[in-house]
């Protein structure tokens, strides 16, 4: 069933003025929120010891985690069209910091794998945060407020494995989740400080039907079926490079610790900031221009990228190159779908991030796949392959679209 205009519900955006210190706040909140996902790869070995399990079952800990985060993104970001933000944020903002807890002090496996699939679950908060940033930001900047509250998502990702490492060096692995929790808790008392309540739509769909319109918003707008796509390119990519890259960086003739190659994500992040910038091309007007030329530098960064095995600072120039070529895109894609729909902001996000989710996965497989059949050369060879169906698909839609 499709939502026809008459049908949709009175979004009202909020009329309090959206600060940039709100928005550098939402961007904390975003990065700690999806950071807690991530929490657990370095501290694997750590916990099998802990619980007396063997390395085969804990590592299902990242895929249940992973998995339940895409379930929160169809089940619970959509809710953000529904149900007044303010409460909907706050509510699984303090639920993560019970879930993180949870981790902190489970006596057994079972207790752990629920907590992680509650952190997980909720970790999706930082997708509505995205949209109501969006909502509450002016047409003239909301560019560039999505490039910088997405910015945090990038940055979590990319320093979840150090500050989590680094933490359970000093105090063990369950002190990654108690400050975790502990930090959420602040997080929630500043957000309700910035984020006043804003009026409920005077139409409200029935769940159910709020869910199956997630679907129909895919039939109903190309721009989104081609940026979800464009995601799922992008996101491949970026996944290729950081499931992958431990592989040759901690085997000879490299033989890095795990906190040296940690350290590489601080490369990344120098790539994302600088490409949260780009929201501004896209309040001018120019995002298909901004898409390209990111899609082109993605496809040349894997030529740097490659050299990993024989020069770490050339290597650096390719991961830097990376980062600001996909969040350059991501930011665009944002920016671009948000505007469409304003009473439908949060399943649009919901659409566009499975699509980056299932990337993410996608990216992940293949890439240790191939690394283990042909070595850094056929990752390289796998991600600039994967970048070049991108400028080419992009290219065909950008024509189809200039031709209707």
């Amino acid at each position: 069933m499709s939502t026809s205009p008459e049908e949709r519900p009175n979004y009202t955006e909020s009329a309090s003025p959206f600060t940039r210190k709100a928005a550098l706040l939402y961007a904390i909140v975003c990065g700690s929120a999806v950071a807690a996902i991530y929490f657990s790869q370095p501290l694997l070995d750590m916990i099998a010891i802990d619980f007396g399990i063997s390395n085969a079952i804990v590592g299902t800990i990242v895929t249940a985690t992973q998995l339940c985060y895409a379930l929160g993104l169809f089940l619970l970001v959509p809710l953000g069209d529904l149900i007044d933000p303010r409460r909907l944020v706050t509510g699984m903002m303090v639920l993560s910091a019970v879930a993180l807890s949870i981790v902190a002090l489970a006596s057994n496996t079972m207790v752990l794998f629920i907590g992680m699939g509650m952190v997980g679950f909720l970790a999706v908060v930082a997708q509505i945060l995205v949209a109501l940033a969006a909502a509450r930001s002016s047409q003239r900047y909301r560019g560039q407020t999505i490039g910088l509250v997405t910015s945090g998502i990038v940055i979590g990702i990319l320093l979840a494995r150090t500050f989590s490492g680094t933490l359970a060096d000093l105090a063990g692995w369950r002190s990654v989740y108690i400050v975790s929790a502990a930090i959420t808790v602040c997080m929630v008392c500043s957000f309700l400080i910035v984020t006043p309540a804003s009026r409920r739509p005077s139409h409200q769909l029935p769940y159910t039907e709020l869910l199956r319109s997630v679907k129909d918003l895919f039939m109903q707008i190309p721009l989104l079926r081609i940026r979800a796509l464009l995601a799922f390119f992008i996101f491949s990519d970026f996944s290729i490079l950081w499931s992958s890259m431990v592989l040759p960086m901690s085997s000879p003739p490299l033989s890095l610790s795990h906190s040296a190659i940690g350290l590489f994500g601080f490369a990344g992040v120098a790539g994302a900031v600088a490409a949260s910038r780009s929201g501004k091309l896209a309040d001018r007007g120019l995002g298909e221009r901004t898409t390209g030329a990111a899609l082109l530098l993605l496809t040349v960064s894997w030529l740097p990228i490659g050299f990993l095995q024989h020069s770490l600072w050339i290597f650096v120039v390719g991961v830097i190159m990376l980062d600001f070529a996909v969040q350059a895109v991501h930011v665009t894609n944002q920016s671009m779908i948000l505007s469409v729909r304003p009473e439908a902001r949060s399943r649009l996000t919901a659409g566009y991030m499975i699509f980056y989710s299932m990337g993410s996965a996608t990216g992940a497989v293949a890439s240790t796949w191939i690394y283990s059949w042909a070595g850094w050369s056929g990752v390289c060879i796998l991600g600039a392959s994967i970048s070049v169906i991108a400028i080419l698909f992009w290219g065909v839609t950008l024509r189809n679209l200039s031709k209707s």
